[in-house]
């Protein structure tokens, strides 16, 4: 056996009991980057093939001593591996319609009579192996595209596994989110009687034995008065912020001067105190939730009210109008969506530009409780009203310039 040319060519089996004729094959299919395995014998050919299955074409001579060509492709024809090679005859004497038929018997697909032609040779040969190059090329993609599958396969399995995780998990803390909602609203109802009890008892005292008290007694009785009213406010604003986040969305179109009435309304006696200022000027009427967004408004102005400045007359602004959020170009906001975009500006003390997603944590005060009374919860509430409404709202200051929330809601 002989193996020449390169080891990436395509490989074709020569076989023939003759040196000269297995170099004259070569000769003529040179410089074609083919690979050629030489075989002496049917023998000689049958056991290169078990070693190897991975041959184009196989150009054998029929007259071969001990095992010719026909009885050597029968038995090749009787492996599964190899029953699909091409088989060429080569011959002087298969000129009988009988011998020409018992080639195609044992399995040869073409035969050649010596002497052979070289172009047609080629030609065949060229044939064959190019399909041979094409059916491989196919398999290594048929191969591919099996991997590939199963990664896709392997990986949706695994999404799918993620995906029920996420949805039982999204369903455990929705239910542990209700739950907490309404512990939160039960626990903060029922420690209203207690609060009421307190305050009741504390009042009669003072009422009934206040000229009785010393003057520390009086004061530690106010104390008691004045923690409780603030324990009141606390249970208050938490109810408030359950109620912000229990699924009452009941949206109504609205319209905000309707919002506002209701709203200065409810804080007469501290606007006429504060001799504060409200301008409006809305365009058109919003989708919103009626009851939530008169305690939004209402947490912003008395907000202002608290945090305004003394020696200044408080002025509010509030305005409305649509815009479209590829103009925003806010990344919270969703893309090819109309929002109502209402901004409310006054003019008091401000705040520090960095804390201005500070302000909107539960409890958290830029500013100690001597100087300005209230829960810390104001604007927590106000937040969870605008996600209640899938918005957004951010806030700018500056100390001493006053505040801006921009608040935006989906049309």
């Amino acid at each position: 056996m002989q193996n020449r040319m390169g080891d990436n060519g395509i490989k074709i089996l020569i076989v023939d009991d003759k040196k000269e004729n297995l170099l004259s094959l070569q000769v003529i299919l040179a410089d074609r980057g083919y690979q050629f395995v030489e075989a002496t014998s049917g023998k000689d050919a049958l056991r290169i093939l078990l070693k190897s299955q991975d041959f184009a074409i196989i150009l054998m001579d029929v007259q071969m001593p001990l095992m010719d060509g026909f009885e050597t492709a029968e038995l090749i024809r009787q492996s599964d591996k190899l029953k699909h090679v091409p088989i060429i005859f080569l011959t002087a004497n298969m000129n009988t319609n009988e011998y020409i038929f018992k080639g195609y018997q044992s399995g040869a697909v073409d035969y050649m009579i010596k002497p052979l032609s070289p172009e047609i040779l080629q030609a065949k040969v060229m044939v064959f192996t190019e399909l041979f190059r094409k059916n491989q090329e196919l398999k290594k993609k048929e191969e591919e595209t099996h991997a590939l599958n199963e990664i896709i396969l392997k990986t949706n399995v695994q999404l799918a596994s993620q995906n029920e995780a996420i949805t039982k998990h999204a369903e455990e803390l929705k239910k542990k989110n209700m739950e907490l909602d309404a512990f939160t609203y039960i626990s903060s109802h029922d420690l209203q009687e207690p609060l009421r009890k307190i305050q009741t008892f504390a009042n009669l005292i003072l009422s009934n034995e206040y000229p009785n008290l010393s003057e520390d007694g009086k004061a530690k009785f106010n104390r008691i008065l004045y923690a409780t009213n603030r324990m009141r406010e606390l249970i208050n604003s938490l109810l408030t912020f359950s109620r912000a986040t229990l699924d009452d969305r009941r949206f109504e179109t609205v319209d905000l001067n309707a919002i506002i009435a209701d709203v200065k309304a409810a804080l007469y006696e501290n606007l006429v105190e504060k001799k504060a200022v409200i301008i409006t000027d809305f365009h058109d009427n919003v989708k919103i939730i009626p009851f939530q967004f008169v305690q939004l408004m209402e947490n912003l102005i008395h907000n202002a009210i608290k945090f305004s400045q003394s020696e200044v007359t408080l002025e509010i602004t509030i305005k409305s109008r649509f815009v479209d959020s590829s103009v925003l170009k806010d990344i919270q906001l969703l893309p090819n969506v109309k929002y109502c975009h209402i901004s409310f500006e006054d003019n008091g003390i401000g705040f520090e530009p960095e804390h201005s997603e500070k302000i909107f944590g539960v409890f958290q005060k830029l500013h100690g409780r001597d100087l300005y009374e209230g829960t810390g919860i104001g604007l927590a509430i106000v937040k969870k009203i605008i996600e209640n409404h899938d918005g957004f709202i951010n806030a700018t200051g500056e100390p001493m310039k006053g505040a801006t929330f921009n608040i935006y809601i989906p049309y």
